[in-house]
């Protein structure tokens, strides 16, 4: 990961995918969205993901609901196949890595080996606990931490409803927006948000939802004023997921 080309293979995203990447500045670092859900921080060689939800439907099935069993898979081949395009040192999941609890306690030994393989594929891998999951077992690998402060950034599951540090990095919302493509045409789609102080990524799991990000929980983190006022998010940063591609979009633009 210390030479040259394997710095130049995080920045890049491995290169696989055109328009897949969006760079952008935040908080003094330099950092890009991958259309995957994650961002890269070339400057730490860090991989940040949020919100996988693993066993999610194993966890479904056990309330009675009955879905293909393959969430947690294809979430993790996606995680893999991001790990070897661009091969950081440092692997940041900020909370919610599973579903709960119980699903932790029952995973097979397959789903065991599988996690255990990518949180030893890095050199350093950090589970930041979520709300589903307050504990995470050592015998998952990795570190453990609610919060992590890494040269200047800081990493935790939920935004600070209240003074965030500067520099806030979370996940929790997954948050969606919804633009107009024409009268008749809308899209919506998972994206970053961000303002100067803090960042919100959106859901890395495959088997995840959204929250609209003008809805009131999100809005009220960016811009009380705007938020009460009911005039958009007019000082954030939004990128929407698309197939292949990220695109840029303004507050003004998004629809309710």
């Amino acid at each position: 990961m210390g030479s040259p080309e394997a710095q130049a293979s995080l920045a890049n995203g491995g290169g696989r995918q055109k328009g897949a990447l969006h760079p952008f500045r935040f908080s003094g670092q330099d950092l890009v969205a991958h259309v995957y859900g994650a961002l890269l921080w070339p400057g730490a060689k860090a991989l940040v993901v949020s919100d996988l939800h693993l066993e999610k439907g194993a966890a479904f099935a056990r309330s009675g609901t009955f879905l293909p069993p393959y969430d947690s898979l294809e979430t993790l081949d996606r995680l893999d196949a991001l790990v070897a395009q661009t091969r950081p040192q440092v692997l940041i999941s900020l909370g919610d890595s599973f579903h709960d609890p119980q699903v932790i306690e029952a995973l097979g030994p397959d789903l065991l080996a599988r996690i255990q393989h990518l949180t030893g594929s890095v050199q350093r891998f950090v589970w930041v606990t979520g709300n589903h999951d307050p504990d995470i077992p050592a015998a998952l690998g990795g570190e453990v931490r609610q919060d992590l402060a890494l040269q200047g950034l800081h990493f935790r599951h939920e935004a600070s409803p209240l003074f965030p540090e500067s520099g806030e990095i979370s996940g929790h919302w997954h948050p969606k927006a919804s633009i107009a493509l024409s009268a008749k045409r809308v899209i919506t789609r998972a994206c970053f948000i961000h303002d100067e102080q803090r960042l919100i990524l959106p859901a890395f799991g495959t088997f995840t939802g959204g929250l609209n990000v003008r809805h009131p929980s999100i809005m009220s983190l960016f811009e009380a004023e705007s938020a009460l006022a009911g005039t958009g998010l007019t000082n954030c940063a939004i990128y929407l997921l698309g197939q292949q591609q990220i695109a840029s979009v303004r507050g003004s633009d998004l629809l309710v």
